[in-house]
């Protein structure tokens, strides 16, 4: 069976984070996105930790759910951290997420690290451990436990961090480097970026949306389809330790690389941002200031990557780049994608068709909603590919542009569709 699964949130103890994010939000707009399983985010942060235990109950299979709710998606316990530390004389940043299977081993770790960082200060908590030792001591409390290393390129923390990080898995891992079983895309990356570099072959690729609030055009935005036996922890430790017909990765759901904040060289305070050629021939400077640009994913790839970017290897799972539906709407009718009318609309589809990836992973008859020509021509088109955006750099994200013509959508063919 599939389940579709964002494992990678965060709640409202996060920095950055919107202060709406609760278990039952969380539930009730994965179940409008779409999702099965939900990662429960920040569990080393002891007002969230308390809430989880008041609110969950193991359903018996190491996945959690609400007390009071039974079709729901399940969860899963998940924290990112962050280790800031010094190996060989260079300061490494790496954003790590980890999986435990119960309570008893998630207390175990928090009394663990709060020897080293103050959890109640952070959702996200901010360690001096250098992450070869986390992995050690996650492991030494649960051999079950998943570490997952997070978002792998982001310029400034992350493994392959342009800023930051290291060369290579072996690098960063050592011996410990078979403990790895998944490493995460980010927003700025997708699967086919990654299978370039042959040292991630033994690796899963998953993705998760590192969502900082609930709305639907930030869950979800970014998932893995798992095939499992049943949900359970242990069959998704499976699917990524050792994969087979019965626990697998399906697939995985990706932003387009380029919305991503990350995805092209670039210097904020300048406007100014570059391709990975044009950065070159720029010496990496940025001309406005002359400092040094912030190195983005694209060359970062291409620095690391020991293949050219036509490689499809055989043995990996497909994957399906979406446009959130939300910013869908708001594209095609030029507002923002949490004003009360793109969300009537939203809603208005989330009736008619159960969820959003029914919606944009299925073939649908979009005319019969009781919404705008021009968002449904708008859908259609994105669900094609066909649109156009300016790539983000540097924190910005990437910005969409769906052109939907009035000739597009108030065809002959499109009215006695709509009057139908």
């Amino acid at each position: 069976m599939e389940f579709f699964a964002d494992l990678h949130l965060h709640s409202r103890y996060s920095r950055g984070c919107s202060k709406n994010i609760d278990l039952e939000s969380l539930a009730y707009w994965g179940k409008i996105k779409g999702l099965d399983i939900i990662g429960t985010g920040d569990f080393t942060h002891p007002l969230w930790l308390k809430e989880l235990k008041g609110k969950l109950k193991d359903n018996g299979s190491g996945l959690f759910k609400l007390k009071d709710k039974k079709n729901d998606a399940c969860f899963m316990l998940s924290s990112e951290i962050s280790s800031i530390f010094s190996r060989a004389g260079s300061v490494k940043r790496i954003h790590y997420i980890v999986f435990m299977p119960d309570f008893e081993s998630v207390e175990k770790l928090n009394k663990k690290l709060s020897f080293f960082a103050k959890l109640s200060s952070d959702g996200r908590p901010i360690t001096g451990i250098d992450v070869k030792n986390c992995l050690e001591m996650v492991l030494e409390i649960n051999e079950y436990a998943i570490f997952i290393p997070a978002h792998i390129w982001t310029p400034w923390f992350s493994l392959f961090g342009s800023m930051s990080g290291f060369d290579s898995i072996k690098e960063a891992f050592g011996e410990l480097t078979n403990k790895v079983y998944a490493v995460e895309t980010g927003l700025s990356s997708d699967p086919e970026m990654n299978w370039r570099l042959s040292q991630l072959d033994n690796f899963q690729i998953v993705s998760f949306s590192d969502a900082h609030s609930t709305y639907p055009h930030r869950i979800g935005r970014e998932a893995t389809i798992f095939e499992l036996q049943e949900p359970s922890y242990l069959n998704i430790l499976k699917a990524l330790k050792k994969p087979n017909s019965k626990n697998q990765i399906k697939s995985t759901i990706e932003f387009y690389p380029e919305e991503g904040r990350y995805h092209y060289d670039g210097h904020r305070v300048c406007g100014t941002s570059f391709s990975p050629q044009e950065s070159k021939k720029n010496n990496y400077l940025c001309p406005v200031c002359g400092k040094k640009t912030t190195i983005g994913v694209l060359t970062r790839v291409e620095k690391l990557a020991d293949r050219n970017k036509k490689f499809i290897p055989s043995n990996r799972p497909p994957f399906k780049k979406l446009v959130p539906l939300a910013e869908i709407i708001a594209k095609t009718l030029k507002t923002q994608p949490t004003t009360k009318k793109v969300m009537t609309i939203y809603m208005k589809l989330i009736k008619k068709f159960e969820s959003e990836f029914n919606i944009l992973l299925n073939d649908i008859n979009l005319q019969s909603a009781d919404i705008p020509l021009e968002v449904i021509c708008g859908i259609e088109k994105a669900k094609r590919g066909d649109l156009f955006i300016k790539p983000g750099f540097d924190g910005e994200y990437g910005v969409v542009n769906i052109s939907v013509k009035p000739e597009e959508y108030l065809s002959e063919k499109a009215i006695k569709m709509r009057l139908f």
